[in-house]
């Protein structure tokens, strides 16, 4: 993903929580709202995990209640200080060489790079919940280092 969409996503991010009157300065998990508290140009890690909605077994899709519920109760006490969650349109190649083509979620986290070690259980538990709940093959895993600024 591109930077400028970065600062765009954290833009709105601190926008709505300003706009909804959050009783904490906290944005994202380890950012802060106010860019004084902030280390320019800190180190963080990106991770993206990318939900599928189809079922292999031919069961019937993830609907959006469902993924909702899923990010209420698994996703966001892991990731209380926030997270971003995008709608994508995905393609994937199951197990039995058939691909599908299917509605999918990439959910955003960003977090300091010196909590990587602790964050990575917690991102391997939200990744076997929602196979086991939805009886998915995978969840992807996307990890990147990134630059953040305010």
């Amino acid at each position: 993903m591109n930077p400028s969409r970065h600062r765009m996503r954290l833009a709105v991010v601190a926008v709505c929580a300003a706009l909804s009157g959050a009783a904490t300065p906290t944005i994202l998990d380890g950012l802060t709202a106010d860019p004084a508290q902030a280390a320019p140009n800190a180190a963080y890690v990106e991770t993206h995990l990318l939900f599928g909605t189809a079922r292999p077994d031919g069961g019937p899709d993830v609907t959006e209640g469902q993924f909702q519920e899923f990010v209420n109760e698994v996703v966001s006490p892991r990731f209380p200080a926030g997270l971003s969650v995008d709608e994508l349109s995905g393609q994937w190649r199951n197990q039995d060489g058939t691909i599908s083509r299917e509605r999918s979620y990439d959910i955003t986290l960003l977090y300091p790079a010196h909590e990587a070690a602790g964050k990575d259980a917690a991102i391997e538990k939200i990744r076997e919940d929602y196979k086991h709940r939805f009886a998915q093959e995978s969840v992807g895993r996307v990890d990147d280092h990134a630059r953040v600024d305010f």
